[in-house]
């Protein structure tokens, strides 16, 4: 791993624990349905509130996608797994304990691999358990009351944890992003963070440069990446104003408040033993035999980083290309339709990272929102290929496409009078033109001043109304120039 960017002298330490709401019909231990924006209450059943004379039975379906994350992230998946209790007292919890896995769980190990700029980043994860959910507690201001909706009670979810491996926001982010783009590629997750399918706590401490880990505070429930950013921002500093005063960190559980910027303490943070887990006596062991693990890697899709290995390997594309391509799988299929149409799998790299990325980003839209099919796209290239059109007329096709001016590109091209001028004897009349007209540049051209070849073959452009062919132009003025 490189070597951090300090600040302010310091070194920042940051560690994620990840809740991913598994995208199965029914919760984890019931059949009481997980569907978003029910009524309130209106989903929990007698085993999700641990009423008398109910028993948990395990959703195989949450399993299937444990050892799909498992499989996707390289790990060590567990034949044999237990559940245990981890008891605490709070309002949205209706059984005073938590149906999760300690000692040991469901996929261990693992890594997740992502881009921070060109840079390659690695972080360790030590597990990923399964759990289930607790209610939600509902702060009525406008009445001056708190309510209680159990219909999360009992959600499957996957708690992913990683090493400290992070030393930056930045850093951070990006892997938040990566995972986001796991657990959604592999479908067991909807990844939707504004209804809480995945949440984000930032464990984050700062420590001089080679000395012992700092006392962490844990920024809970992180919705967003922007606010991941800014809450991880603003504690980095805190912590290092706390200590530079001669204070000492407390270890704590904080929550990060979008409307001033600032985290502010929620309670002091329990360790381990303050849960006093104990193995669940209503579950047994979950045990997953190597066949299920091998039926379930059959029918996994392509994973990223595999796609993006093929598409180096198929398409030449660099590494960096290929796994900002792979960012979702609509990504992947819109490069690789668009490469396929146009022959020119670089140049249409270059066209879905440059002027697509900027649209899509300007109007908030994803790949899929597309106003330009990849096949569109890829006969533009196509027409830049075979010169056809210059780049500059091309970004203008583009934005008539964009625009929903026309979804053929000839016809396009013809409309707008962009076609390329690729007769010779039209060119060599231009550039003789410009070669009489520009006798100070010509002798500047031969006593080796590039500069003065340049403003050549813009007088050449400018000539042709932007319609000439450059590399023709060049190569005709180094022609009839002798260099």
């Amino acid at each position: 791993m490189s070597t951090a960017k300090l600040v302010q002298g310091y070194e920042v330490v940051i560690g994620f624990e990840t809740h991913a709401q598994l995208s199965t019909e029914s919760k984890i231990f019931s059949r009481a349905p997980t569907a978003f924006g029910a009524e309130p209450n209106t989903q929990a059943a007698p085993v999700d509130l641990a009423l008398p004379g109910t028993l948990p039975v395990m959703n195989k379906g949450a399993v299937e996608r444990a050892i799909r994350f498992g499989l996707a992230i390289g790990a060590h998946v567990a034949p044999r797994s237990i559940f245990a209790r981890k008891n605490y007292f709070y309002p949205d919890l209706p059984k005073g304990y938590q149906i999760s896995q300690y000692e040991i769980p469901v996929v261990q190990g693992g890594s997740v691999e992502f881009y921070l700029g060109e840079e390659k980043k690695s972080v360790r994860l030590v597990r990923a358990h399964l759990e289930e959910d607790a209610g939600k507690s509902l702060h009525e201001d406008f009445i001056g009351q708190s309510g209680i909706d159990l219909n999360r009670a009992g959600t499957p979810l996957l708690e992913i944890v990683t090493e400290p491996d992070m030393r930056s926001s930045d850093e951070a982010v990006a892997y938040a992003k990566e995972l986001h783009k796991i657990v959604t590629w592999i479908g067991i997750c909807d990844g939707n963070m504004q209804e809480g399918s995945f949440r984000c706590d930032a464990n984050v401490s700062v420590r001089k440069p080679g000395g012992p880990l700092g006392t962490r505070r844990e920024i809970k429930n992180l919705n967003s990446f922007k606010f991941m950013k800014e809450a991880i921002d603003f504690e980095v500093r805190w912590q290092i104003e706390q200590i530079e005063d001669g204070l000492a960190i407390q270890q704590a559980t904080v929550l990060f408040d979008p409307d001033t910027g600032e985290t502010r303490a929620m309670r002091t943070k329990e360790d381990a033993a303050d849960y006093r887990y104990f193995p669940d006596p209503d579950l047994p062991p979950l045990v997953i035999a190597p066949e299920w693990v091998e039926r379930v890697k059959g029918e996994m899709p392509e994973l990223p980083r595999l796609m993006a290995a093929r598409f180096v390997k198929d398409y030449g594309l660099p590494e960096y290309d290929a796994t900002t391509l792979t960012q979702s799988k609509a990504m992947g299929a819109y490069f690789e339709e668009a490469a396929q149409a146009s022959g020119q799998a670089k140049l249409a790299s270059n066209w879905i990272m440059g002027e697509v990325s900027k649209r899509l980003n300007a109007g908030d839209l994803a790949i899929e929102q597309a106003p330009v099919p990849a096949a569109t796209l890829g006969a533009l290239i196509k027409r830049i290929a075979d010169g056809t059109v210059s780049n500059n007329a091309a970004r203008q096709v583009f934005e008539a496409l964009w625009s929903g001016e026309g979804q053929d590109v000839d016809a396009v091209i013809e409309a707008k009078g962009l076609k390329q001028m690729n007769d010779s004897g039209a060119l060599e009349a231009i550039v003789d033109e410009v070669i009489a007209a520009n006798a100070a540049n010509v002798e500047q051209i031969r006593a080796g001043k590039d500069k003065a070849f340049n403003a050549l073959v813009g007088q050449a452009m400018k000539a042709s109304k932007g319609k000439a062919n450059p590399q023709q132009v060049g190569d005709l003025l180094r022609k009839k120039l002798g260099i």
